[in-house]
């Protein structure tokens, strides 16, 4: 029985497996491509951490109502556990004096905000399933298993469909060309096989009525002089 053994300890504390699932997080969400690699542990880790994340982003979404603010606030403020905190700390040591810079917006704050901001848009209709792990093989060295995970829908992944989705339709047009420049080709050389064969007809008769007219003059002249 695998009682109280839910999760992968990953070798490591409470505090440092948590801090490392937010780094991955983090980084997953910011990246550009949309993907990261690491181990597939990890990754396995990883994947119903960052979803639940991207479900409070979707659940925001599809609130209605017009005093749906405090709660998107709310929901906003349980996705910021699931990454590591702002520039508190930054903000406290600066003691909030006026005329003072403030400090660069983490990287755990640009991803709760492209999490609100674009991701539960993506997401919208989508009741699950945002994420997608891809095998590696493994690594050398330590020989550890690695692996892709990568969130699902990404631009990359929505411009192969559209150039798939070109390349279908300039088929088909091509091949309706095709089967009309056929059927015009076979209109002419049909056409022209008519023009033959009446030729044909139209000169075997004409031979054919020059010859017995050829033959019956013939015959009245032998027929005169006899």
């Amino acid at each position: 029985m695998r009682h109280l053994n839910a999760h992968r300890k990953l070798g490591r504390t409470t505090e440092h497996r948590l801090s490392l699932l937010r780094n991955l997080a983090t980084s997953l969400i910011n990246a550009r491509n949309e993907r990261i690699i690491t181990t597939l542990p990890k990754a396995k880790e990883l994947r119903p951490f960052v979803e639940r994340a991207i479900s409070l982003s979707r659940r925001a979404q599809n609130l209605t109502g017009d005093d749906n603010g405090a709660q998107v606030v709310h929901l906003r403020r349980q996705a910021a556990a699931f990454f590591h905190a702002g520039n508190q700390g930054q903000a406290r040591a600066a003691g909030g004096r006026r005329g003072q810079e403030r400090p660069v917006r983490t990287a755990g704050v640009a991803a709760v905000k492209r999490l609100f901001d674009e991701l539960g848009e993506r997401y919208k209709d989508r009741p699950g399933g945002y994420t997608r792990i891809i095998k590696l093989g493994r690594r050398d060295g330590d020989n550890a298993e690695l692996a892709i995970i990568e969130l699902v829908d990404n631009p990359r992944e929505r411009e192969a469909a559209e150039q798939t989705k070109r390349a279908k339709t300039a088929g088909k047009k091509k091949s309706a060309r095709a089967a009309k420049s056929g059927e015009a080709e076979s209109g002419r050389r049909g056409g022209r096989k008519a023009e033959r064969t009446r030729e044909k007809e139209e000169t075997t008769k004409t031979s054919s009525g020059g010859r017995r007219a050829q033959k019956t003059e013939a015959t009245a002249a032998e027929q005169e002089s006899e």
